[in-house]
């Protein structure tokens, strides 16, 4: 069952698919070299196969080069103002 509870402050709840469980564990073995982070948990991903890997990452314990790019990100939506994004990954427009 999965939490409505949105992770502390600082930490984020990852969910990682993919075709294969090596696939997931690479991605998850990434994350664990920038952040801090618990152990993996493994599902099923669906009725076709694959795997969900679920983990939670500590922000405020980052490693470089993470620890870099939360800093410039932090700088960049401060000059921004909005760090609300629109689909495709880009910034949605003040207002809008």
């Amino acid at each position: 069952m999965q939490s409505t509870e949105p992770p502390s402050d600082g930490h984020a709840e990852v969910r990682i698919v993919a075709a294969s469980p090596e696939v997931a564990r690479r991605v998850a073995e990434v994350l664990r070299r920038c952040f801090a982070a618990t152990e993996q948990r493994s599902y099923p991903a669906g009725p076709d196969g694959g795997t969900r890997l679920d983990l939670t990452v500590d922000t405020g314990r980052a490693a470089e080069p993470a620890r870099s790019w939360l800093d410039t990100s932090r700088s960049m939506e401060d000059s921004h103002g909005s760090s609300e994004t629109a689909p495709g990954g880009r910034r949605s427009p003040p207002g809008g």
